[in-house]
């Protein structure tokens, strides 16, 4: 009789079910039994996309935000029909539907999006098709509405926005007119106008920033004037300076970069002189060094990568020469191992990817070869609550 193959889904949920049984019936030597079931499972390969509610609008270069009670802004963008747009949606994860956020005067797209700590959601900068704006807003979800929030003192977009531990906000980089800049500003949101807070040592966008332990902003790759970067920079809030850090490897822009839980950077994919990059590297602020981390299965730019509740990593879409992916893949930091995991159902760039508080990922519009997308996708990983249950039972 011919053997049936095995549903990988399957099995990790009954692994993740049989480890938690040994947990509860062997206490400490179950509890290493479920840390080996958990490390030997294969990489998250039960991991699977379901449609949800659909966008009201079609859209992408948006941007995407999980506010402080658990429902997530998109804001801005654009589309063929309507060109860059006002209009924020949110997203209830309860109801799996959408309702309006609202308009962000003026329109725009290529901006950025920034949880403040009030709970306020603080938007800055873009493009509209008529320039670089300048102007920045926050959107209140306890009134539903936006309020202007001063202005950069230089119009941008494809910068970065970081919020530092003192609850000010980062903004760096980007383009304007056509030239990569490399100024820097900080918005205060107890008030005063933006402030100017040096320069990047390298003009770029279309580069990442990422928060580190330290409370230091690290800022890796991007474009200047069309030519990608491997240089990378630390911003140091506390004397407002900015220093070299130790080059990536490979020069990349529109790629991403995810802070793992303990403490380093990985840095994913990207363009590099037309060319789509599997490669990926790790930084480790300790040792101020970049490490190969392996390459992706597939090659990819402007995709999204997203930090799961287990520690791993989630990479979905973007495109490559070959086309719009739909194509995801998972890293596992403890065993630097990429593994392959369920495709998107609708393939996407330049979307927006969020971890929702349930512990999905909630994929948003984008484009392929159709056109403009307003469907919505949530991720969940069969695996994804197992180092929880591990987390808990090891603190009884």
């Amino acid at each position: 009789m011919a053997k049936q193959a095995v549903n990988p889904g399957l099995l990790n949920r009954c692994i993740g079910v049989g480890a938690l049984l040994a947990c509860l019936i062997c206490g400490s030597d179950g509890l290493a039994a479920a840390r080996l079931a958990a490390d030997s499972s294969p990489s998250q390969a039960g991991g699977g996309w379901k449609s949800t509610g659909p966008l009201t609008e079609a859209r992408t270069i948006h941007t995407a935000t999980r506010m402080i009670n658990g429902k997530v802004l998109v804001a801005g963008g654009y589309n063929s029909a309507s060109g860059y747009l006002a209009g924020a949606e949110i997203y209830d994860p309860t109801a799996e539907t959408w309702s309006s956020g609202g308009s962000l005067i003026p329109a725009r797209g290529f901006h950025t999006a920034t949880l403040l700590l009030s709970g306020r959601v603080l938007a800055v900068g873009g493009w509209n098709g008529s320039g670089y704006l300048a102007g920045a807003a926050t959107y209140d979800p306890s009134g539903g509405g936006w309020t202007a929030a001063g202005a950069l003192s230089t119009g941008r977009g494809a910068h970065t926005a970081t919020l530092l531990p003192d609850g000010k906000v980062l903004v760096a980089g980007g383009m304007n007119a056509g030239v990569s800049l490399d100024s820097a500003e900080i918005y205060d949101p107890a008030g005063g106008p933006w402030q100017g807070t040096g320069f990047l040592t390298t003009a770029r966008n279309s580069h990442t920033a990422t928060l580190l332990f330290t409370g230091e902003v690290l800022v890796t790759g991007g474009a200047q004037n069309g030519v990608a970067l491997a240089g990378a920079e630390v911003y140091d809030p506390a004397t407002g300076t900015w220093t070299d850090a130790m080059a990536l490897t490979t020069a990349r822009y529109n790629h991403t970069a995810t802070l793992l839980p303990d403490g380093k950077v990985l840095a994913v994919g990207g363009l590099n002189a037309g060319v789509s990059l599997a490669s990926t590297e790790i930084y480790d602020p300790a040792q101020g060094t970049w490490t190969g981390a392996g390459p992706l299965s597939t090659a990819r730019y402007s995709h999204t990568a997203t930090l799961l509740p287990n520690g791993q990593v989630l990479v979905a879409g973007g495109q490559n020469s070959g086309g719009v992916l739909t194509a995801a893949e998972v890293f596992n930091p403890a065993t630097g191992i990429w593994g392959v995991t369920g495709a998107l159902a609708t393939a996407r760039y330049s979307h927006t990817a969020t971890l929702l508080s349930s512990g999905r990922v909630l994929g948003v519009g984008g484009r392929n070869a159709g056109g403009y997308l307003k469907s919505a996708e949530l991720y969940r990983s069969p695996s994804a609550s197992l180092p929880l249950l591990l987390l808990l039972l090891e603190d009884d």
